[in-house]
């Protein structure tokens, strides 16, 4: 097995690629110390192990991979061993950049890929809200990184196709393994609730679809399909529902004027929130408020 390390802009088997910083199969045969103290990641990381046995950090968690096991460090994540070198072992690494400040939403690999717009925002947001940086047993990775492998190193007819085809595959594999993942430990009423908490704490943010599918690692489609069999709503007015509900504790607070509560709970401003109130509810905010709020006398007590 013959190691490797190509580096973009040291490696000529790298041109055609620069979205690929950094590719390399390493056979680690003894310790050297201070050899992979924690550092910052500014690019996406994948770690394949092919042999021997890494105690690793991953944002401050710890975390053992065995052969076959896959790792993913994402931008801005940090990566180490708490003992300051790699262990003896035999493993690929890939990096592949992705620039953050690009305003194309669709835009999170790259013009090299051919996923689909939607498809890619949705695997972006399982990439990032993935709290399981380790994926064990993902043997299918293995067989994408030797074919990487052969591809770039070889460079036959159509090779820079199909190292951006496997890019792909790798990215797809990975998104669809977290999904399978997410979801083997849990049944969906019990995905949802959760999802629901993690709604409710953040009303005022400007929930996608896609953002919550991936919040349960779905799907746009599969998750329309859920959370209508599940609630008889569509993802959208389901969360219009939610917001209205903290709407409406929120007006048993006399200390608390409308607008702020129209913001605070994910609307556009108090008139977006007065007229989607009154549809649901049959009354404006101020309506609502003043028929729920006990009325007190000079000394404070309810009448």
């Amino acid at each position: 097995m013959n190691q490797f390390i190509l580096q973009q802009g040291q490696s000529k088997e790298l041109q055609l690629f620069p979205h690929i910083t950094e590719f390399a199969l390493k056979r680690n045969n003894s310790i050297t110390l201070n050899s992979f103290n924690a550092s910052l990641s500014d690019c996406i990381r994948f770690y394949y192990v092919i042999e021997g046995k890494f105690e690793w950090v991953i944002q401050q968690q710890q975390y053992v991979l065995f052969p076959s096991d896959l790792a993913i460090v994402l931008p801005g994540q940090m990566l180490g061993a708490e003992k300051g070198f790699l262990d003896i072992g035999t493993l690929f690494w890939l990096h592949i950049r992705i620039d953050p400040n690009d305003p194309r939403t669709n835009s999170f690999l790259g013009d090299w890929s051919q996923v689909s717009p939607g498809e890619m925002i949705t695997m972006k947001k399982i990439l990032v809200l993935n709290n399981m940086p380790v994926i064990s047993k993902l043997k299918e990775a293995g067989s994408v990184f030797y074919n990487l492998q052969n591809e770039i190193l070889k460079q036959e007819l159509g090779f820079s196709t199909r190292v951006n085809q496997l890019l792909d595959e790798l990215f797809i594999l990975i998104t669809r393994q977290l999904t399978r993942q997410n979801n083997s430990h849990r049944d969906f009423p019990q995905t949802f609730l959760k999802l629901e908490e993690t709604l409710r704490k953040n009303l005022s943010h400007q929930w996608t679809v896609e953002e919550m599918a991936a919040l349960v690692g779905l799907g746009t489609t599969a998750f329309n399909e859920k959370v209508k069999n599940f609630t008889g709503f569509s993802p959208l007015n389901y969360l219009i529902n939610i917001r209205i509900s903290e709407a409406i504790k929120l007006l048993k607070r006399p200390d608390v004027n409308v607008t702020s509560i129209a913001l605070e709970t994910g609307f556009y401003s108090s008139q977006h929130f007065s007229t989607t109130f009154k549809k649901l509810t049959g009354y404006t905010p101020s309506q609502f408020r003043k028929n729920n709020i006990p009325k007190t006398n000079d000394n404070g007590h309810k009448i």
